[in-house]
């Protein structure tokens, strides 16, 4: 017997967060939410509650739904650190091409 090891609410509310994706600027209403995600409006507001709660999400001047800005300060950091890493990467191709 196999045994389900995700939480089917913890999927779906991290498909909201994906579906806010290219979103910052203008949001995405309850309404654009629930139709796009096959999901009802009442469970985008629980699950937009829950990612606003955790710092994820945020909920514009207009009452539409972005990824929020400690959110994105996390995007920006995770691309930081791999530019750094690919200095490094080229760093270490051209001393082995020097050689």
């Amino acid at each position: 017997m196999t045994t389900k090891r995700t939480n089917d609410s913890a999927r779906r509310v991290l498909r909201v967060l994906n579906a806010l994706r290219g979103h910052t600027l203008t949001g995405l209403s309850n309404t654009e939410l629930a139709k796009g995600l096959g999901e009802s409006p009442a469970n985008i507001t629980r699950y937009m509650d829950t990612l606003i709660e955790a710092g994820y999400a945020t909920r514009l001047d207009t009452g539409r739904f972005a990824p929020s800005i400690a959110f994105l300060k996390y995007a920006m950091a995770t691309a930081e650190e791999l530019q750094r890493g690919q200095a490094r990467i080229t760093e270490i191709q051209a001393r082995i091409s020097a050689h």
